[in-house]
């Protein structure tokens, strides 16, 4: 998935090497080793086809204003599945798992390319609110804050 230009388009915009997608999963699973949160696989609840990938990170990103102490909620789809509802419900439902994990009155955060109209609304749809307009690794940045209530 991470080696398809249209999954990496908003995102780095330079498809991922298998050696990149091999480290990209060693950080998820050291992820939930270390902080207790991380990333799912998200499969079709008919076939057990792939869909995408969606969770919580702590990336210690060089970014104003900052998301230290703030999970970074992120997901992708395959381009296969993308407008069939699969993000808002995988959005949701990760939502809902920090709401039972992480302590009262947390927020999370999400990061979106700001020509990433789909998963701009994603966000929205989902609770999130823009809390900045910034840059990230040189690029235009959205931030999203929401509450977990």
């Amino acid at each position: 998935m991470w080696a398809d230009p249209i999954v990496v388009a908003h995102i780095t915009g330079i498809p991922s090497t298998r050696e990149q997608s091999w480290s990209r999963l060693l950080r998820y699973a050291g992820h939930w080793s270390l902080l207790g949160y991380g990333y799912w696989a998200i499969e079709e609840r008919t076939t057990g086809a792939f869909v995408g990938e969606a969770g919580f990170a702590d990336y210690h990103r060089q970014i104003e204003p900052s998301l230290d102490g703030i999970p970074e909620l992120g997901w992708v789809l395959t381009p296969a599945m993308h407008g069939k509802g699969y993000a808002t419900e995988a959005v949701r439902a990760t939502i809902e798992w920090a709401a039972q994990h992480f302590p009262g009155g947390s927020k999370i955060g999400c990061i979106v390319a700001p020509e990433n109209a789909k998963s701009i609304r994603v966000a929205i749809k989902c609770g999130f609110a823009l809390a900045a307009e910034t840059a990230y690794l040189q690029s235009p940045a959205l931030m999203y804050l929401r509450d977990l209530g």
